[in-house]
């Protein structure tokens, strides 16, 4: 069964920094490509980053550039999202997502398993 667990959100201040974790069970992590999505209150849910099964293909939405790493450690079937300097207007709901073999991409629909999200709220 495939599980997604996402771990790490919590309470931040502005230029601080924030590590998020997902970890991935029943399956083979390394085939995956797989993102981050985040929804903030009274918004839609939106791409964050993606990369690839083995890590050589990475995007990032426009507002994280520069801030975010997305990174993965297939030898322990998790996914990471490093947030560095973040801002109050980074406060949302995480979410991971996975995709089979799929090319990484910021389309939410092309994702085919979720985890239940974590929230990361940033104070100013």
């Amino acid at each position: 069964q495939v599980q997604l667990v996402e771990s790490g959100g919590g309470l931040v201040q502005a230029g601080g920094s924030l590590r998020l974790s997902c970890a991935a069970s029943g399956w083979t992590f390394s085939e995956y490509t797989m993102g981050w999505f985040r929804q903030a209150p009274g918004k839609e849910r939106e791409f964050v980053a993606a990369i690839d099964g083995i890590g050589r293909t990475i995007y990032y939405a426009e507002p994280v550039k520069g801030r975010f790493t997305i990174s993965r450690d297939n030898a322990k079937n998790t996914l990471y999202l490093q947030m560095i300097s973040p801002k109050p207007e980074d406060t949302a709901v995480y979410y991971c997502a996975a995709v089979y073999r799929g090319p990484p991409g910021r389309w939410e629909h092309a994702y085919d398993y979720w985890g239940q999200g974590t929230q990361d709220t940033v104070s100013s």
